[in-house]
């Protein structure tokens, strides 16, 4: 495949735990100013790949570039004001407010115990307003439901006012209310803002529905990446996850989506 030294680039990229392999030789760019989708079965190395690209994880072998610099080899400050990473299922200690947590996003803006300034709380008003969650301040996150939980830590991420953005599964144990919301304030993230978003998703359909690219994995390959219209077909599902579906094309959108799906039976 062809790079770019623009966005974030994986090259010959492994990635494993304790020895053990789940990536090896990956190699994949992250279109700058896209929203981009991670799917596969679990266990397939979604998680694992985000976490290589979000400094996260080390590389075994490979390297992850962002805008031609290697990550690994960057000092943390810097990558921490071009990155934000929110993991799957982050916590908070007892009893933090909306904006303590959000507060924190502005750290790797300021030097040594630097206390924030007029402007960092200018930045974290507009990052509360902007993630609908800015009359809620100052209460503590154990008092919200969890879709106005995870609108607080993507306010915090707002804060860093990075050109990046990399969530692991951030519908998670939400409804489907819920979901559409937070996966819309990503998309008018990246609308209005031209912020690259990279998130790894379950649900097929929202996936289809909010990206402009997608990376299919399967047992820590890529098997298709491409718009959902190139990746969203019956063969690459049959593929991934062995299922025989039935798609359309969604009548507001024209992206796939999976009206129904029967295993097709096999080992993943």
């Amino acid at each position: 495949m062809g790079f770019t030294e623009s966005g974030i680039v994986a090259e010959n990229l492994s990635l494993g735990y304790g020895g053990k392999p789940v990536i090896r030789g990956l190699n994949v760019a992250i279109p700058k100013g896209a929203v981009t989708v991670i799917i596969g079965a679990n266990g397939c190395g979604k998680s694992t790949l985000l976490k290589g690209i979000a400094r996260i994880l080390k590389p075994e072998a490979g390297s992850v570039r962002l805008d031609g610099r290697d990550i690994h080899a960057s000092p943390s400050r810097e990558i921490a004001r071009r990155l934000a990473v929110l993991p799957q299922s982050p916590r908070a200690p007892e009893g933090m407010t909306v904006e303590e947590l959000a507060a924190y996003g502005r750290f790797p803006h300021k030097s040594g115990f630097g206390t924030l300034g007029r402007e960092d709380f200018e930045i974290i008003r507009e990052s509360l307003r902007i993630a609908g969650i800015e009359d809620y301040r100052g209460r503590p996150l154990s008092d919200l439901s969890g879709g106005q939980r995870q609108r607080a830590w993507i306010a915090m991420t707002l804060c860093q006012k990075t050109e990046f953005m990399l969530l692991d599964e951030p519908t998670t144990y939400l409804d489907m209310a819920h979901q559409m919301e937070i996966l819309t304030l990503l998309s008018v993230l990246n609308r209005r803002e031209g912020r690259t978003i990279v998130m790894v998703l379950h649900e097929l359909n929202n996936a289809s529905r909010f990206a402009d690219h997608i990376l299919a994995m399967k047992d820590g390959f890529l098997l298709a990446e491409g718009p959902p219209e190139g990746v969203v077909t019956r063969e690459n599902l049959r593929e991934i996850y062995r299922i025989e579906a039935e798609l359309a094309a969604d009548s507001k959108t024209g992206k796939p989506i999976c009206l129904s799906y029967e295993n097709c039976g096999g080992e993943q």
